[in-house]
């Protein structure tokens, strides 16, 4: 009893205790004295991606603002008023005029802030209202102002991720802004005078400065695609330098070249050895060239001979070259001003639009800064748009969509100081089986400094003698147009590379026939005296030739010199029944194709070999051309492909050429990789290539005296399949006719292959 009072005593205690602390925290929750008894920091726990996504992440990347620039909004107690929501002029004003930061975060902040702004807000608007480009042009400004105007140099921050921000920033916003000024200007031609325009647009007065070439018979752009917003399947790697600009792709318009006037044939090519063509060609160097073309062909239409004869060759060069016609430029703005005030305070814009093939840096407020540059977008694009997987097959066949000669693409415009590496594809192929190799090229720094990259897309439905003929010509005619007298770099040095058929033209390429191949043709088709000689103006130029001058090294891939069993099988020979030969190639060659010997008849023109006849192991011309002696000032390699890993080398394929006609016997190299006979887009053949043109600029240095570029490794490694470890395969002896003579045991060391995982299709 006394226990239980005593207790529930005690409880009344304890509860009277507990109502007054309750009394107590109730009357000082308001006080910060209370907040001392709790811990003023709390250590939350972050994971590697959340740090860098907090560091790093911007508008552009997460669609927020930076962790920077809202932490200038906190430290500057904006955030509670005028920067409450940041997405406003109001905010942009406020942080403008708030005093006690640096002038890096004041510069940097406002840039993004302008951003945000620019992209909530000027999607709205009119591609061609003036009033959308005030924002791009205002972010633009505040980075360019940080990166140039602030007390420290951009190579004092060059490892601080702030400053790839704002320049990421900077080249977005010029991007953009550079849209909404073409979408402006479109309509409206350059000057043809000069390659500087100025213009006022709204509150704007801009400079534009075109400081590069643009392709010849061009003066107007068509599209300006953003290089930013291209993704590409089909290409393994893009290829760009990080830097200053805004990277974009300029695309024009292209002549139609399959189909030419009945007048568009060849004029004398004593006409551009004429003085008038010396004039034109200097012309041509100046600053605006790319009117050239375009500015013949309109004289023509209202002249008289001299400018018919000019017409002609316009016209003929349209149908027989052309430079790529979506370039990878790079636009800069500079805005006015030697201070950060005058920057900030100043109206007027230098535009400046850049080749990053030509240039690497510039030089702003004395700071030399990288130029950045895309070196794959217009190339895809420009593949992506040209329609050459379809016109492959018309081209075999013959139809009316095909071609009919050949076509010489530059992947650039023409640069005098850079050598040529000269592409040519296999049957019933197109630039596009170059995808990858020209893009791998272009994305190696030091070849990219070195050459230039041409490819010759040509009917694969012609004869060898046909095709080799019309390249050689072709060539010939736009080294001479580019360069009359030889004496650039882009005449010497010249590199072929040459794949399946495309590699036995190749080979004739840097050949010399002298009677030769009279002596077949004679065998194969014999003729009376007279009209021989009434052929032999016609026929020379086919079946006598020497090595193509300039060219110093060829890269044979997976090329059948002595022809394949395949082309003889009996479902190759029913399509090839469906091969038809242009009438417009052809007739001026009628006495000379005549298969018939004299007295069986007139002779018909279906009776004209095909490029697959050509192919056959047993066609009598391609044994022929396999013994033409190659040029001894020629270094030549081999890359060799086999279907199944395992058996002597001598016996193996790669489904369509054996190795028996693909081996030279004098080549400087040969390449043995695991692999179908579109070989030349794997990672290895890829490899050998670039190590081949590695060496070749090494041998150039050594003869020159200049220091060789050490090998780049990819930049971005190639999605290839995985490479197994190297192999060895037995390497066959041969005659000096070429003739394979047996195979030593496959466990005998030779020639190193790396084997890939799947196989490549079929071309």
């Amino acid at each position: 009893m006394m226990y239980g009072k005593a207790w529930a005593a005690a409880r009344r205690v304890r509860w009277a205790r507990w109502a007054g602390v309750a009394v107590a925290v109730t009357v000082l929750q308001g006080c910060s004295l209370l907040r001392e008894f709790q811990p003023s920091v709390v250590v939350k726990p972050m994971t590697a991606n959340e740090y860098i996504t907090l560091q790093r992440g911007d508008i552009l990347t997460t669609g927020k603002l930076s962790e920077k620039t809202a932490q200038t909004i906190r430290v500057t107690g904006l955030d509670q008023g005028d920067c409450a929501v940041t997405a406003s002029l109001v905010c942009i004003e406020a942080l403008g005029k708030v005093q006690g930061i640096l002038d890096e975060q004041r510069m940097s902040a406002l840039s993004e802030l302008w951003l945000q702004w620019a992209m909530k807000e000027i999607p709205n608007t009119h591609p061609e209202d003036p009033g959308g480009l005030a924002p791009w042009m205002e972010a633009a400004r505040h980075a360019y102002a940080y990166l140039f105007f602030t007390p420290r140099s951009p190579g004092e921050r060059a490892f601080e991720d702030r400053q790839t921000q704002v320049r990421d920033w900077y080249n977005y916003a010029v991007q953009e802004a550079v849209a909404r000024l073409f979408a402006v200007r479109r309509n409206q031609p350059a000057a043809s005078d000069s390659t500087q325009t100025r213009f006022r647009l709204g509150d704007w007065l801009l400079d534009v400065d075109l400081a590069l070439r643009l392709p010849e018979g061009v003066d107007m752009v068509k599209e300006l695609v953003p290089a930013s917003s291209l993704a590409f399947q089909g290409l393994r790697s893009t290829y760009r330098r990080d830097g200053f600009g805004a990277e974009l792709v300029a695309v024009m318009d292209e002549p139609a070249l399959n189909v030419l006037a009945a007048d568009a044939v060849p004029p004398d090519p004593k006409l551009e050895d004429s003085a008038q063509a010396t004039r034109e060609m200097a012309e041509r160097g100046s600053a605006r060239p790319a009117k050239l073309a375009g500015d013949e062909m309109e004289r023509a239409r209202h002249g008289g001979p001299e400018d018919e004869r000019a017409r002609r060759w316009a016209q003929w060069r349209a149908a027989s070259w052309s430079e790529m016609p979506s370039p990878n430029i790079t636009v800069v703005f500079r805005y006015a001003g030697q201070t950060l005030e005058e920057v900030l305070a100043s109206r007027e814009v230098n535009i400046s639009v850049h080749d990053p093939l030509v240039e690497r840096d510039l030089t702003i407020d004395g700071e030399a800064v990288p130029l950045a540059g895309n070196f794959t977008a217009g190339y895809g694009l420009w593949l992506a748009r040209s329609g050459f997987n379809r016109q492959s097959l018309s081209n075999l066949f013959g139809r009316d969509d095909g071609m009919e000669r050949p076509h010489l693409y530059m992947m650039q415009p023409y640069d005098p100081n850079r050598r040529i590496i000269l592409m040519l594809h296999g049957l019933a192929s197109s630039p596009e089986a170059w995808v990858n190799v020209a893009n791998e090229i272009m994305g190696d720094e030091a070849l990219r400094a070195e050459f230039q990259v041409w490819q010759v897309y040509y009917p694969t439905n012609l004869p060898l003698v046909f095709n080799h003929v019309a390249i050689r010509r072709l060539l010939e005619r736009t080294l001479h147009h580019f360069d009359p007298d030889g004496s650039a770099a882009a005449s010497q040095g010249l590199v072929l590379v040459g794949h399946s058929m495309g590699g036995m033209i190749s080979r004739m390429m840097i050949s010399s026939a002298d009677e030769q191949l009279w002596d077949w043709a004679l065998k194969e088709h014999p003729m009376e005296p007279e009209r021989l000689e009434r052929l032999r103006s016609k026929a020379d130029p086919m079946l006598r030739f020497q090595p193509f001058p300039g060219v110093e090294r060829a890269v044979f891939i997976a090329a059948p010199h002595r022809g394949t069993p395949v082309a003889g099988h009996t479902l190759v020979r029913w399509i090839a029944s469906f091969i038809r030969l242009p009438l417009t190639i052809l007739e001026n060659f009628d006495d000379a194709l005549q298969a018939r010997p004299p007295g069986s008849g007139s002779g018909e023109l279906t009776s004209v070999p095909t490029s697959i006849d050509n192919l056959n192991e047993h066609d009598s011309f391609v044994k022929t051309a396999a013994d033409l002696p190659i040029s001894d000032a020629v270094r030549y390699h081999s890359i060799i492909a086999r279907q199944q890993p395992k058996g002597p080398l001598l016996e193996s394929d790669d489904g369509v050429v054996p190795y028996r006609s693909a081996h030279l016997p004098k080549a400087v190299s040969e390449k043995i990789i695991v692999a179908g006979h579109s070989v030349q887009e794997t990672a290895a053949a890829i490899l050998e290539l670039r190590r081949i043109l590695h060496e070749d600029i090494a041998e150039q240095r050594r003869r020159s005296g200049k220091p060789a570029p050490a090998l780049q490794p990819l930049q971005t490694p190639l999605a290839a399949p995985e490479l197994a470890a190297p192999e060895t395969a037995p390497v066959p002896e041969t005659d000096e006719a070429g003739r394979s003579r047996p195979a030593r045991a496959a466990d005998e060391p030779g020639v190193q292959r790396i084997r890939l995982g799947p196989l490549a299709p079929i071309e």
